[in-house]
This record gives structure tokens, C-alpha cells and sequence, in this order.
């Protein structure tokens, strides 16, 4: 059997991009790879998932999304105040 990946794409500020990742980067480090490209006006935070396992793929992008998640919306909050 093949491999399958998924992409998370996230696009805005640079330093949301940065705060996102480093909610997720001490989760499982080695389970995915990452890279953040400035664009114009905005940056974008590219997660990328690769697994022979399409049960350990899912598990793993739940895992991650439930971390941004929670992270931007605690931000969201910080932000407000």
C-alpha cells in the first residue's frame, strides 16, 4: 500500500502562524512536517501529514486540528482584552 498526505493550510498574521505552530509542535514533532511562507500581506502555515496508515493519518490531523483549535480561539480571547 502507498502512502496518503494531507495538508492543513492556515493563512494570516506571521506571528499567529507562529503561535499556532508552536501549540502543536511539542505534541508529536515527528508525525508531521511544517513550513510557513510570507506572502504579500499575509503569511501561510502549511501542516503536512504523511502515513502509510490511514487510521494513524486521521488520528493524527484530529489530533492537530483540535490543538489549532483550541489555540486560535485562545488567542481570540487574549486578543479582546
Amino acid at each position: 500500500m502507498g502512502s496518503t498526505e494531507v495538508e492543513i493550510i492556515w493563512n494570516g498574521p506571521k506571528s499567529r502562524a507562529e503561535l499556532l505552530l508552536s501549540a502543536i509542535a511539542p505534541d508529536d514533532p515527528e508525525s508531521f512536517s511544517y513550513e510557513i511562507v510570507d506572502l504579500d500581506e499575509t503569511s501561510r502555515l502549511i501542516i503536512k501529514v504523511i502515513s502509510k496508515n490511514l487510521n494513524t493519518i486521521r488520528s493524527t490531523i484530529d489530533d492537530i486540528l483540535v490543538c489549532l483549535a483550541a489555540a486560535n480561539t485562545s488567542l481570540d480571547v487574549v486578543e479582546e482584552k
